[in-house]
């Protein structure tokens, strides 16, 4: 079989997975179209996902039907100002077993594949940074020793943007750690109609798995083998230069309202996401469209304003406006 034959089978493949994903997706969570496939495809390209949206819009419900789907194991930690860094990441314990005595480390809900950080800004500081080198380093520092977690592992983490009474924001360096922040939106009246025929009645419908581990790993993996060269290369840098005050590049907007721009973990984020897209439409070769349709869910949150900008009332999706209506060096 020749080479061609062979790439034109994996992407047939991913795409198979993907089609079966949504749809599985599709049997629990009504509508959010756009914020369904952003989640895709972070998940495939192995990223951590940040959910924003006000109480009631389903981000829950999201995250529990996508591990259902994919048949990974899945955790819940439920973020609130008592909750301690130990709570998430586990703690050790003395032991006395056959006489011997010593100090055993209990594992917390971290130690998962999929872990639900439900309002996560709700945890003190404190406990937000211990998921920071679970999130970058897939491994987990307690009590002098380093455990790994057990890959795939991905954070897809929840907040209300509202409410601020008891609330945290989360620091630069931990949003940073997040591929996609997802924004979702109130849904219609038809899409509402079709939300309470499907939670009132005798029955609820759910999502059987059609992926599994091994599969999720293998097709994370065939991502990272999609090609971005010429103006799709060029174009993840000029937009993640586009977003930083100190640019040449940057609108004027940027450079008055913006403080700090994307980092290159935002550059990674735009190529990632390009990548799946592309095979998610048949294709070994990232466009340039893929890498602008991916641009506001990876630059979104890695966008800091400045004091004027918060005085001002500047939004960042209006910059990103300014950003993406440049045209491709």
């Amino acid at each position: 079989m020749s080479a061609r034959a062979d790439v034109e089978r994996e992407i047939a493949a991913f795409r198979a997975a993907w089609d079966a994903l949504r749809g599985a997706l599709g049997r629990t969570v009504v509508g959010h179209a756009e914020p369904v496939e952003q989640v895709l495809t972070a998940f495939f390209a192995g990223g951590h996902v940040l959910l924003e949206g006000v109480p009631g819009l389903g981000k829950t419900l999201l995250v529990r039907t996508l591990a259902s789907a994919v048949g990974l194991r899945f955790a819940r930690i439920q973020c609130t100002p008592d909750l301690m860094p130990a709570d998430v990441t586990g703690t050790s314990v003395f032991s006395e077993e056959d006489g011997r005595r010593e100090f055993v480390f209990r594992p917390g809900p971290v130690f998962t594949n999929l872990l639900l950080a439900d309002e996560v800004n709700r945890a003190t500081p404190k406990t937000q940074s211990a998921l920071l080198e679970a999130m970058e380093e897939r491994t987990v520092t307690a009590g002098g020793r380093t455990h790994p977690l057990e890959a795939p592992f991905l954070v897809l983490a929840t907040q209300n943007p509202l409410e601020m009474e008891g609330t945290f924001p989360l620091p630069e360096a931990q949003l940073d750690r997040f591929l996609f922040k997802v924004l979702l939106q109130p849904p219609p009246a038809a899409e509402v109609l079709e939300i309470v025929d499907r939670t009132t009645g005798a029955s609820r419908p759910s999502a059987p798995p059609v992926l599994d581990g091994a599969r999720v790993l293998a097709l994370q993996g065939l991502v990272r083998e999609v090609v971005l060269e010429g103006p799709a290369r060029e174009h993840v840098v000029a937009l993640a230069e586009a977003t930083s005050p100190r640019s040449a590049t940057a609108p004027a907007s940027v450079r008055r309202f913006v403080c700090w721009g994307a980092s290159p973990r935002g550059a990674q984020a735009l190529a990632l996401g390009a990548k799946v897209r592309a095979l998610a439409a048949g294709r070994a070769h990232a466009s340039l469209e893929d890498v602008r349709a991916v641009a506001r869910p990876a630059l979104r949150h890695r966008i800091l304003l400045n004091f004027e900008g918060e005085a001002e009332g500047a939004e960042v999706e209006s910059l990103l406006d300014e950003v993406l209506a440049r045209p491709a060096r």
